[in-house]
């Protein structure tokens, strides 16, 4: 895993300096990542003011649904998003980087898992993105249904009279998203990796 560094005008490493702001970092994350994996993180909570990336290779699921939501930050700051709820994924790999800018420059954090080590699965995902990238193929679609009566995922449905859409079974490849949270029962992420660094690699 990479360490937050900065070099002095001396030519030596303030290591102190970059562990009191890694440090943080690496809990909050590390215990994001937990939560995740017991499926008990909540779907209502405030998001941060960055959005970050989701990539996978390839997302099977039972069923999807649909709506057009919208996430707050603490300081009030509306983020319009279309939630996506997705039953039963599976997903070959899968890839979150977010940028956050620190003392030290903008250091990026990103979680991997799956690939080689096996797949991701999850129970209820539900991603609240601004966009969604990939080829798809959709069993029977409802489209402009009311987003109230949903009920293709448990638990996902909207207020009454909002526009949604859900699916039966889909599979979407190439999976390119930008997204202001990301939540799912029953994570099992194998082969996570956890990466924080400045200026690293993001997803795609």
């Amino acid at each position: 895993m990479s360490t937050a560094q900065r070099s002095l005008g001396e030519g030596r490493t303030n290591w102190k300096k970059a562990a009191v702001v890694a440090l943080p970092a690496f809990v909050a994350v590390g215990a994001m990542a937990s939560v995740m994996a017991e499926g008990a993180l909540a779907a209502s909570f405030a998001v941060s003011g960055t959005s970050f990336q989701v990539s996978s290779g390839k997302l099977t699921s039972k069923g999807l649904a649909s709506y057009v939501e919208t996430d707050r930050s603490v300081d009030g700051k509306g983020h319009p998003v279309a939630l996506l709820g997705i039953g039963d994924a599976t997903l070959s790999d899968i890839c979150q980087a977010a940028e956050v800018k620190t003392p030290l420059g903008t250091v990026v954090f990103k979680l991997t898992a799956g690939g080689d080590a096996g797949n991701v699965t999850a129970s209820n995902l539900v991603i609240d993105g601004e966009d969604l990238v990939g080829d798809a193929r959709f069993g029977t679609a409802q489209i402009g249904r009311d987003a109230s009566t949903l009920d293709e995922v448990s638990g996902v449905k909207g207020e009454k009279g909002k526009f949604g859409l859900q699916a039966g079974n889909i599979e979407v490849s190439k999976v390119r998203s930008h997204a202001w949270s990301a939540t799912g029962g029953n994570f099992r992420l194998k082969g996570m990796r956890l990466d924080v660094s400045l200026g690293g690699g993001k997803c795609f």
